[in-house]
């Protein structure tokens, strides 16, 4: 597996992917949304791995944006394109079986921020910021930015920040439930990797499920998504993990699940 600017490591039942562009703020051009349309392929095959952090290498960016250096000459169709590749590929990582938690060392602007609201969870350090700052490019959000902005912080606010191309600080991200939790800098990876290995101790199956019960149920209305929820629930109980989660608990004994 040949990549140009992603770094894949696995420790254990832990995957991280790394934006490894730091010279260029980890910036995504048409190369490194590639290279981790690869990496998710390999994640997808991995029965080992249960859980993925996604990350941007240096300290001053998780990724500063889509590359503007080889957006600036696109034409009509090009554009278009470009905006689907990065949003196939988000797309992938939204639906990942595993659940994929960004870690955000500083900027997540742009691209940046709709990578990492694709992930499912974000640790932000003190440092980071976020924005949509597209319009003021002469351009609009191209990789989810005006879909998934609103289902994070609602319509009105979604509308705010991308029409004013404002950025916004750690602790305002965390106010406005943009992510999940702010950490000082030296400990982001500390506290992605607790968050990832409290994930890991659960049963896989269950795990998989919950996050496709929760991500059709956000596209549908409550009664088809409880539905949903009621085929993810009686599948549990064709799995080896149901069962020894429930005998474990009533024998008061640890638990070793087997994502089976």
């Amino acid at each position: 597996m040949e990549l140009k600017n992603v770094i894949l490591e696995k420790e254990g039942n832990l995957a991280t992917i790394t934006i490894n562009r730091p010279k260029a703020l980890n910036a995504l051009n048409s190369d490194t949304l590639k290279d981790l349309d690869v990496v998710i392929d390999a994640i997808e095959k991995d029965d080992e791995i249960y859980a993925v952090i996604l990350t941007g290498a240096g300290d001053k960016a998780f990724v500063a944006g889509a590359d503007i250096t080889e957006m600036k000459d696109l034409n009509t169709m090009e554009g278009r394109n470009f905006s689907i590749l990065g949003n196939k590929v988000f797309r992938r990582i939204e639906t990942l079986e595993k659940p994929v938690i960004a870690a955000i060392p500083g900027f997540a602007l742009g691209g940046g921020c709709e990578l990492a609201m694709a992930c499912d969870i974000r640790i932000a350090s003190e440092k980071a910021k976020f924005g949509q700052p597209e319009v003021g490019l002469g351009i609009t959000p191209g990789f989810g930015g005006t879909q998934r902005l609103a289902r994070h912080v609602g319509m009105g606010r979604a509308k705010e920040l991308i029409f004013t191309a404002r950025l916004v600080k750690a602790e305002e991200a965390l106010r406005i439930g943009l992510v999940n939790k702010v950490v000082e800098p030296e400990k982001l990876m500390e506290e992605a990797k607790a968050m990832a290995n409290m994930i890991i101790a659960n049963a896989p199956v269950a795990v998989k499920l919950s996050k496709a019960a929760i991500n059709r149920g956000m596209q549908c209305d409550i009664d088809t998504a409880l539905m949903y929820e009621a085929e993810a629930f009686g599948g549990c109980f064709s799995t080896l993990d149901q069962k020894e989660g429930m005998t474990a608990f009533v024998e008061k004994r640890d638990k070793h699940f087997q994502n089976k």
